[in-house]
């Protein structure tokens, strides 16, 4: 039976379950090798009753359908002058947006072209668990030459985005922005424009990400930046004292992307977004890359940012601010009169993206221009209060869950609590609980921490810290978050790095009956 045949609300395959199965068997066998007795693990499956449960209470029976075709293909494309051959959504780079309004059910159906199976992860949205796109955890891989249909509510309005969730597949031209919009929005904006930031290899002189992968696990850490770091002793933890280098010393493992792109383009050959002056334009900016982080400032302007990851907070203005591979940032900005550079920069590397805001005449500058808004240090989560409206309630956690990010110090391998992904310990929650998440990040490098099907609060001495699915956890510094278990399923959590995902860094928290 070919994945297309599984309608959205039928119970699942036995063999998409046999990942599940297989932690569970692990842990009941790693426990009897111990000193404790092995515990009992009723999982709460993505098929399950509680599943659909919780779907019907978000979907209402008057919800609108939005009826959506997506192609992932193999694909050339121009970058601005550069072909490449690659994967994409409709020969699209970004594919296509799909934009929506909250509470409308989303069906999507995609067809698989690729030479290799693939699936779509909705990131960031808080869906029902049997439409997260995680092969072998909530749904079957797709096939080659078949389909699979994606329904599902959106419950939350926002700047999201979607790709794959298998292999390294994120790091070619697979993603495409999501907006849900929310009909109260739109008092203070006049415009908006979404721009999709990428670090990109694939298809140029040879190069691939599978081939990435590979060169990487073959040379292990010794080619890379494990220390050097200087900091503060925070109680054995070293924060990082200089503004300038805000995630650690080590910014990626992939030092020579050939290319950064803003909205499918290089800098030589930039797309332009034309306005008019004095217009306030909402720009939502999504972190699509794979190993790098982002500085963005828009030169002659000031940056209003709005929402993280989708939720409002208490607006700051600022010069520039810092996204991780899978944030995003909406930001409002009153736009001058003439035509401007719209630049992000990769943190800690060489190059940077490059695009034109036009609102009037005057010549472009160069793409290699570095705005003087980005001498200031730039604006990190850590200055950021969530808006009253989307605050979690006052609540002491009922559970903690520690998650020590880690590496080995020879080979390419990165872990949480010591253990890579095949061989994790079970990260177990129950309904209706607060669970509080502390990163820590014990590593040289930093790395964006993104908990599917949920959003989290940042811990702050308020307590009142923003919304986040993907949080950025600094080299060797600790972040505490929390967050209401009220989405039941198997959920995976991990570093947004493609790289690091795919070398281990990944778990799942698992809903038990």
């Amino acid at each position: 039976m070919s994945p297309k045949q599984f309608p959205s609300n039928a119970p699942m395959p036995r063999r998409g379950f046999l990942a599940l199965s297989a932690s569970t068997a692990a842990a009941a066998a790693l426990a009897a090798c111990s000193n404790r007795a092995p515990s009992s693990r009723d999982l709460v499956l993505p098929d399950s009753d509680a599943v659909r449960a919780a779907e019907n209470q978000r979907r209402a029976a008057t919800a609108n359908i939005r009826d959506v075709t997506l192609r992932a293909e193999p694909t050339t494309i121009d970058l601005g002058g550069v072909q490449v051959q690659t994967w994409t959504y409709g020969g699209c780079l970004p594919g296509q947006q799909v934009r929506l309004t909250r509470g409308d059910v989303l069906r999507a159906e995609i067809t698989n072209a690729l030479p290799a199976p693939t699936s779509i992860h909705w990131h960031g949205i808080a869906l029902r668990n049997d439409m997260d796109g995680t092969p072998e955890i909530t749904q079957p891989h797709i096939n080659p030459a078949t389909a699979f249909r994606y329904e599902f509510t959106v419950p939350d309005p926002g700047t999201y985005w979607f790709h794959p969730h298998v292999g390294t597949q994120l790091d070619r031209g697979l993603y495409a922005p999501l907006i849900v919009e929310d009909p109260a929005d739109g008092a203070d904006y006049d415009t908006e424009a979404v721009i999709v930031l990428d670090d990109w290899l694939d298809g140029v002189n040879g190069r691939d990400p599978d081939k990435q992968l590979r060169h990487l696990q073959a040379n292990g850490m010794s080619g890379m930046n494990m220390g050097g770091m200087s900091g503060m002793n925070m109680g054995g933890m070293s924060m990082p004292t200089n503004p300038n280098t805000r995630l650690g010393a080590d910014t990626g493992d992939v030092k020579d992307y050939p290319y950064y792109l803003i909205n499918g383009r290089i800098g030589t050959d930039p797309s332009t977004l034309s306005s008019k002056p004095g217009q306030r334009m909402r720009l939502r900016i999504i972190n699509a890359a794979a190993d790098t982080a982002f500085r963005v400032a828009l030169g002659g302007h000031q940056l209003r940012i709005t929402h993280t990851d989708g939720y409002p907070v208490q607006p700051v203005t600022t010069s520039c601010v810092l996204i991780g591979m899978g944030e995003r940032y909406d930001a409002i900005i009153e736009l001058a009169d003439g035509v401007f550079p719209l630049v992000a920069v990769a943190e800690g590397k060489t190059g940077q993206g490059f695009t034109l805001i036009r609102t009037g005449g005057g010549n472009p500058p160069p793409a290699d221009v570095r705005p003087t808004e980005l001498a200031a240090p730039p604006l990190t989560v850590d200055k950021l209060t969530a808006t009253d409206a989307v605050r979690l309630p006052q609540r002491k956690p009922d559970k903690p869950l520690d998650l020590t990010l880690g590496a080995d110090s020879n080979k390419y391998i990165w872990t949480i609590n010591g253990r890579v992904y095949d061989q994790r310990t079970p990260l177990d929650i129950t309904a209706g609980q607060r669970v509080r998440l502390r990163f820590v990040n014990q590593t040289m490098m930093f790395h964006p921490m993104h908990l599917h099907g949920h959003t989290v609060q940042l811990t702050t001495p308020t307590g009142t810290g923003p919304r986040k699915d993907t949080a950025t956890v600094a080299s060797m510094q600790t972040i505490e978050a929390d967050f209401d278990t009220t989405n039941p399923g198997q959920w995976m959590i991990h570093c947004h790095n493609a790289y690091h995902a795919e070398a281990g860094m990944m778990s799942i928290l698992s809903y038990t009956h």
